[in-house]
């Protein structure tokens, strides 16, 4: 599933049609997941996965309504599956039986064990360091610095940055939150102008914490936009720092050959201090008849 996943938004840009076909067939897949017999951390896994695509509109939210049903019916199937075993657990197991169990009980431990690390190369493609099988967070696409940059952007007209806003709040007369100011009040006159100041600062409030409300959610996205960048970025780090150091090694190899080269030079005869072959610098050969006499 964390590869599915991996593929799915890495994938959403260059190839969206990996999403719509793992869409068309996600849903027996979480039904059979469902039906297994999984621990607490494969099951929050799964919960945890399901969130994500939620909250980075993966799939749409009947796709993961969906999804959520087939999960939840494969996991009441099993619970139904287990009360009737328990109103038979009265009668005696043979020995086949208790063998049979426990090579179920050992094949489900096994298909609930982690894959291992996956990885994304500098250009995007996936190799073998993504996800590692201790965390329960599914990787996720590293936003793009304009996207990243725009969010920042936005968080500058935020709430908390809206000093006329919140000199007014600061500025609001003490009658308007406090009740024991209420014996003051001498007419009816006066009592419908606190009244109209208390609405206009409630209005106020409710608009302003609104505002703040939504501003928390834009900062909590905005970290997750951090997290993924930074967590992508240290991944490119340390695949530059690992091609950095085998070209260190390659340029070593590089240098010792040249090296070697250069003294192999230099105990090579100098050429042009042979004699002349055609200027007749050489000896002439024996003939055949002084070689046999």
């Amino acid at each position: 599933m964390y590869l599915a996943n991996d593929v799915i938004q890495n994938s959403k840009k260059k190839g969206p049609e990996y999403n719509k076909e793992f869409g068309s067939k996600l849903g027996k897949v979480f039904e059979h997941l469902g039906s297994v017999r999984l621990d607490d951390k494969s099951s929050k896994g799964l919960g945890r996965l399901l969130s994500v695509w939620e909250d980075r509109s993966v799939f749409d939210a009947d796709q993961i309504r969906i999804f959520k049903k087939y999960l939840n019916k494969g996991q009441m199937k099993l619970k139904e599956n287990s009360g009737r075993k328990r109103e038979h657990s009265g009668k005696t197991d043979t020995p086949q039986v208790k063998k049979h169990r426990r090579e179920s009980s050992s094949d489900s431990i096994r298909s609930t064990t982690p894959e291992p690390r996956l990885r994304r190369d500098s250009d995007g493609d996936l190799s073998q360091f993504a996800f590692s099988p201790e965390s329960t967070t599914p990787p996720s696409d590293p936003p793009e610095p304009e996207q990243l940059i725009e969010a920042l952007q936005e968080l500058e007209n935020a709430a908390t940055s809206d000093a006329l806003v919140r000199e007014k709040i600061a500025n609001l007369p003490d009658e308007v939150s406090d009740v024991n100011l209420l014996n003051k009040l001498q007419d009816l006159a006066a009592a419908r102008a606190l009244c109209e100041q208390v609405d206009e600062a409630l209005s106020m409030l409710e608009a302003y914490n609104k505002r703040l409300a939504e501003e928390m959610e834009a900062r909590k996205a905005v970290a997750r936009l951090l997290h993924d960048y930074i967590a992508y970025q240290k991944d490119l780090l340390a695949q530059a720092e690992e091609t950095l150091e085998e070209h260190r090694q390659k340029q070593v190899k590089v240098k010792k050959v040249r090296e070697e080269l250069r003294a192999h030079l230099q105990n090579l005869p100098d050429i042009s201090k042979l004699p002349n072959i055609r200027m007749g610098g050489l000896a002439p050969l024996p003939s055949a008849g002084d070689l046999f006499t």
